[in-house]
């Protein structure tokens, strides 16, 4: 048994400087590879920014510590938090064997990768400069901070994107890239026979992920005679109003349904049973849905965006078209037995505890 420290202070996506406030975060990512480490048999604790805790007290099986973040004109906790207590927390604690830290670009990896750059692993997601403040600092970090002061630190890509990005920095990164990883046991073994006519689609209904595109796409498969399916739009967003406004001028008030914001246990069912996850995002990382929808047996119809896609496309989880349209539909639809079973065959790599016991074979 092995002491893992996890180091990841932004829980969740905000979208701006005003960080949205949740009841739980036990449905974050980095909350679900906390629990693979702890099923897997190592003690872990998991340090998270003070402006993520939850508004609601809630236990959990390890320690979860909040760290205050100061400065937060100039290091934003949305995207560039700094906690200051970090650095004696490091020093005061020996005890941790490993040390997984989130992103090279952070100021919690640095403080990592200075004291501790033996037991320390960057878990890297991003495959492109950060745009705050129109990238500067993001190449000044890279080329200098990295490059200079990070070198030391073994660096776990999260796709093969990021991993073709950090590599012009970091010499040590591996070769084997670790997504995020999901509990299998809360998602049920998929039967393609279960599968109902309809997509579903799990965003934040804001512009970058571009449901309208979706919805229109949809609307053009509907028109080839396909009026049996639906559309399950679960999620919550600025962007509502004017969606459900292109649903009514398309005529698509019957086959295309909002849900709002589901937790997971609520839109499980509903991702199980559709014949596909469609995405048609313009910017995004790894997609934790698109990780969650594979381990429910339903492929996925996306563009080359989400990190995610190059896996996707090689195991053949489903669609990967740049402006797809309603022939992708069609396509996943006629062939949907093959994606399910090659999602089915894929899910097991995804298991947040097989994620966990790769990092201690990258050590």
């Amino acid at each position: 048994m092995s002491k893992v420290l996890v180091i990841n202070p932004i829980l969740y996506t905000a979208e701006n400087n005003r960080i949205p406030q949740v009841d739980s975060i036990k449905d974050t990512m980095i909350y679900t590879m906390c629990q693979g480490f702890r099923e897997a048999g190592h003690e872990v604790t998991l340090i998270a920014a003070e402006d993520y805790r939850p508004r609601r007290e809630e236990s959990y099986p390890f320690p979860v510590l909040w760290f205050h973040t100061v400065w937060r004109s100039l290091f934003q906790p949305r995207c560039f938090p700094y906690m200051p207590a970090l650095r004696r927390f490091l020093k005061e604690h020996t005890e941790y064997d490993m040390i997984v830290s989130s992103e090279v670009f952070a100021t919690w990896s640095y403080t990592a990768a200075r004291l501790c750059p033996e037991k320390t692993i960057i878990w890297h997601e991003l495959a492109a400069h950060n745009n705050m403040l129109h990238r500067i600092p993001s190449r000044i970090w890279y080329q200098v901070v990295a490059r200079l002061m990070m070198r030391k630190a073994k660096v776990v890509p999260r796709s093969e994107a990021a991993a073709s990005f950090i590599r012009q920095f970091m010499p040590l990164v591996t070769k084997e890239t670790i997504d995020h990883g999901v509990n299998l046991a809360k998602f049920p073994l998929p039967d393609a026979r279960d599968k109902a006519e309809q997509f579903v689609v799990v965003s934040q209904l804001i512009a970058r992920k571009q449901v309208d595109r979706t919805i229109e796409s949809f609307g053009g498969f509907v028109k080839q005679g396909n009026t049996g399916y639906r559309l399950c739009i679960i999620g919550q967003g600025e962007e509502e109003v004017r969606l459900k406004s292109l649903v009514r001028n398309l005529g698509l008030e019957k086959q295309v349904v909002f849900y709002g914001q589901m937790s997971h246990a609520e839109l499980m069912p509903i991702v199980a049973r559709s014949k596909a996850l469609l995405v048609s995002t313009r910017k995004d990382n790894n997609m934790v849905s698109i990780v969650e929808s594979i381990a429910l047996g339903t492929p996925i119809v996306t563009t080359p965006v989400p990190y995610n896609a190059a896996y996707i496309r090689r195991e053949e989880l489903g669609i990967v078209e740049d402006g797809w349209g309603a022939e992708a539909l069609i396509q996943i639809v006629n062939q949907n037995e093959r994606y399910v079973d090659n999602c089915v065959q894929y899910r097991k790599q995804l298991s947040s505890v097989a994620c966990a016991e790769r990092f201690f074979a990258l050590r």
